[in-house]
């Protein structure tokens, strides 16, 4: 075994730097501040719990030097992201909740549900990598009813909070993602169809769990492709005035519905400049309550809603763990059960549901026998024939049930039959769609 230069002088070599935004070593957290009135940068170290200070260089185990990011970074002095200056007593839970509260509701007109989930989820941010599973909100509606306003005022308050719009080219957005993490704050998420909006899919449905990076193909300097892993794991709070069409996307969504009531009249039209000095006080509280309760937060399985489907639990449940008003959390379960409910319905609308509802009335006619694929037919034109503009094939019915249910028909004494043995698939199917 040979020694290295350093080993035989005597030398140590120097700890690489790191710029570094946070970072997470055992049990210390590393954040950075940013101070707007001189200029500078800092990383606030927390070893145990509230106890912290502000240093230019904290060097880790594996022998790394965290540095914070330079003050001249554009994103930083620009302010596309928010950041501490530094931690202030954040109070306890309650109070904080509170203050922000009256912060949102001074400057935002939201209906009084969506605001305690708004409230809840700028607190989420702070504390999201604690948890294994995230939901995303949504403002939707026209324009001039208050999506960027009720934006600008949530994601001033957020961890990170990253400030981009549809007009943002999409590379930038996978970069700081992956390189700062934190909040995407993102306006006219309306995107054309396109490659940005492809690229932009692929963040929302893959940035609801760690773990579950966006590929993109890079060059490096000798003109080799590349392919790159992208984190995009973090909360997200989006505006629109549509849906997408991916309906898997759309469930992980809580979304309100912006201007459908009169604007109250005690929102200001114009906010106000002392609106940026409230929001960095309260960042600065945020800060301290991370540093305090990071290590404690674990998701309360009590938050669980039976008899809803497991992507709404998804969606929902870290929100939830972090919800103590008991009032609160029932209102914000029973608005996932009726939402819940509106998605059944959907389904019970569409054309595959149409035919499973007439597939289930096929099968409740028998006693324990194989359904005729012409049964079906028959019951399925009996409700929808006009409605379609005439009967409707047994062979229609039969790809329907192969390529819209996934069932599988087979010939039975010279007929087409659906077989007893799917039974259980359908079962399941049913319950899904609501028939």
């Amino acid at each position: 075994m040979t020694a290295t230069d350093g080993e035989r002088t005597g030398k140590r070599h120097p700890a690489r730097n790191t710029p570094t935004i946070s970072r997470i070593c055992g049990r210390t957290l590393a954040e950075l501040v940013y101070d707007r009135e001189t200029k500078k940068t800092g990383l606030v170290i927390s070893h145990t719990r509230s106890l912290w200070n502000i240093e230019q260089e904290f060097q880790i185990e594996t022998g790394e030097m965290l540095v914070p990011y330079s003050p001249n970074n554009n994103l930083i002095a620009n302010e596309c992201i928010v950041f501490p200056s530094k931690p202030e007593i954040s109070g306890d839970k309650r109070e904080l909740l509170a203050d922000i509260q009256s912060f949102v509701h001074r400057y935002v007109d939201l209906s009084p549900l969506f605001e305690q989930i708004a409230v809840h989820y700028i607190l989420l941010t702070w504390l999201h990598d604690a948890f294994s599973e995230l939901g995303y909100l949504r403002l939707r509606g026209d324009y001039g009813t208050g999506k960027t306003r009720a934006l600008t005022v949530l994601g001033s308050l957020c961890y990170k909070g990253f400030f981009a719009s549809g007009a943002s080219t999409v590379s930038p957005i996978f970069h700081v993602l992956d390189s700062m993490g934190g909040t995407l704050i993102f306006d006219e998420a309306d995107l054309p169809f396109s490659d940005a909006r492809a690229e932009m899919v692929k963040v929302f449905n893959n940035g609801t769990m760690p773990g579950m990076p966006v590929l993109r193909t890079m060059m490096n300097r000798h003109k080799e492709f590349n392919p790159q892993a992208f984190k995009v794991y973090g909360p997200k709070i989006i505006a629109m005035r549509g849906s997408f069409e991916d309906r898997a996307l759309e469930s992980r969504f809580l979304t309100e519905e912006t201007g459908t009531r009169p604007l109250r009249d005690d929102v200001p039209l114009f906010l106000p400049p002392s609106m940026k000095a409230e929001a960095l006080s309260l960042r600065n509280r945020l800060l301290h309550f991370r540093l305090c309760n990071f290590f404690d937060i674990n998701t309360d399985a009590t938050a669980l809603i039976e008899g809803i489907e497991p992507r709404l639990n998804q969606t929902a449940l870290s929100l939830l763990s972090l919800v103590d008003d008991a009032d609160v959390r029932s209102a914000i379960q029973a608005a996932l059960v009726e939402e819940n409910a509106n998605t059944l319905s959907e389904r019970r609308e569409t054309l595959e549901g149409a035919v499973l509802a007439s597939v289930v009335e096929a099968f409740a006619a028998t006693d324990g026998e194989n359904v005729p694929i012409r049964d079906i037919a028959e019951r399925f034109n009996a409700t929808h024939r006009v409605e379609y503009g005439g009967p409707v094939s047994n062979r229609w019915i039969g790809n329907m049930l192969r390529k819209g249910l996934r069932l599988t028909p087979h010939k039975s004494n010279g007929i087409y039959v659906v077989p007893i043995s799917e039974k259980s698939k359908i079962d399941v199917l049913a319950k899904r769609m609501g028939v």
